[in-house]
């Protein structure tokens, strides 16, 4: 079979979203990108801030409530179905759970094949890039680095620490089949 996700897994401001740009770039064929940003900013206002969505603590601490899950398995069997339909999708996402949040992931792609990468980045790194960014409550990638990486299975692991997102790609990009 020849790969048809890949599903890059990391903390935030660890890399990611610069690496799915590059395997887009890389990759020969056409990618989708289907990344958990995107999907949060597609919630409306209502869900952004309450305990029935997401909430964004000061701290960087992220709390999910159910309705903000349900949401989420609808837009990740939207993926799927998108991967089923013969589009090849690279999937951005932040385990917040581990391997709770792996296997629904799992679930959905079944009968697909599908590369896993974790992409870490030490904590002082991403912190760093965290505050360039100015974009995300302080300590959220210093909270996420090693957490969401806890108990998940991959078939690669790439390290952003002192890698370039583009040498990461090469390296993803030469794994896929």
């Amino acid at each position: 079979m020849t790969t048809q996700v890949i599903v890059v897994n990391g903390g935030s401001s660890s890399g990611k979203s610069g690496i799915v740009r590059c395997l887009q770039a890389e990759l020969p064929e056409p990618w989708l990108t289907a990344a958990i940003d995107t999907f949060v900013d597609s919630l409306p206002a209502s869900l952004r801030t309450t305990d029935a969505g997401i909430a964004f603590a000061p701290d960087g601490g992220v709390a999910i409530g159910e309705e903000f899950r349900r949401l989420e398995a609808a837009w990740r069997e939207g993926v799927a179905a998108t991967a089923r339909a013969g589009a090849k999708v690279i999937v951005d996402d932040v385990f917040l759970g581990g391997p709770a949040s792996q296997e629904p992931w799992r679930k959905a792609l079944a009968g697909l094949d599908v590369l896993w990468v974790g992409v870490r980045c030490d904590s002082a790194t991403a912190e760093a890039r965290e505050i360039a960014r100015g974009d995300r409550p302080r300590g959220m990638a210093a909270a996420q680095a090693e957490a969401v990486h806890r108990g998940v299975t991959y078939d690669l692991v790439v390290d952003t620490t002192r890698t370039e997102a583009l040498a990461c790609a090469r390296t993803i990009a030469a794994r896929v089949a």
